[in-house]
């Protein structure tokens, strides 16, 4: 049965069927996620801590829900991928045969770009923000003692919010490739692009230059790497449109004839 042919009925049950293969990768990944949490947890509260800083228990439920949301950051990492691929498998039958081939590829690209915007976070604007906030603390002469659900939570909502922020070449090119965007309106929208990202990365960081400033090119990096790709997928497109007018055009005038 064709695409075409396909009752509204049976697309529901396509993705019915798709959503339940996430479901349950998720769920062994959140069990897989538990396994792993110890260590991961360790690993965490200590890194880019300033020294001497004690993490302390301030509710008997801290420790459950510190691996909870590590097991669940751990699923949603392995699980990213597997939704992507089975959204793909879900619209592909309406993409053309170059397309199918093309966003295929957006899957690999938009797990490495999570990844390494976690990494980013973590490694880069956490720890400045964690000396920021503890040098301030001191200031004001109080001791500085991190409950570790708090601890946790701030981590998360700190470093996550990169891991999206670094899917925004993959969403240029997707909307590109909907002929949404291309990159002669990205140009024009450069200027309000980069006083949006300088806003987000003033936001998210300390206030001081350096952290502003270490934040911010790479984000304005990454708008010039989503302006360059858009420019790749829209000259692919014109040639493509170029072989389907010289195709279908000249059948078109024969026909005619």
């Amino acid at each position: 049965m064709t695409e075409q042919e396909m009752t509204v009925v049976e697309h529901l049950t396509e993705l019915r069927k798709r959503v339940i293969w996430v479901l349950v990768v998720f769920v062994v990944a959140l069990i897989g996620g538990f396994y792993f949490a110890g260590p991961l947890i360790e690993y965490l509260k200590q890194e880019p801590m300033a020294e001497g800083v004690p993490i302390i228990s301030l509710h008997p439920s801290d420790a459950l829900r510190v691996y909870m949301q590590v097991a669940v950051l751990i699923a949603i990492t392995v699980v990213l991928p597997v939704a992507l691929y089975h959204l793909w498998r879900f619209v592909s039958p309406g993409l053309r045969e170059n397309e199918r081939r093309g966003t295929l590829y957006f899957i690999p690209f938009a797990f490495f770009l999570f990844v390494i915007g976690i990494v980013f976070g973590y490694y880069v604007v956490f720890p400045m923000l964690m000396l920021f906030m503890t040098n301030l603390t001191g200031s004001i002469g109080a001791e500085p003692n991190y409950g570790i659900g708090e601890y946790f939570g701030f981590l998360f909502n700190t470093v996550i919010p990169f891991g999206v922020l670094f899917q925004l070449p993959i969403v240029v090119m997707f909307l590109t490739r909907l002929r949404i965007l291309n990159p002669m309106r990205l140009a024009k929208m450069r200027r309000y692009a980069y006083f949006v990202l300088v806003v987000i990365a003033v936001t998210l960081t300390p206030p001081e230059i350096i952290s502003d400033i270490m934040v911010t090119i790479p984000l304005l990096v990454l708008y010039e790497i989503s302006v360059w790709l858009s420019r790749i997928i829209y000259r692919k497109q014109l040639k493509e449109d170029e072989e389907w007018e010289r195709q279908y055009g000249m059948d078109s005038e024969e026909a005619i004839q």
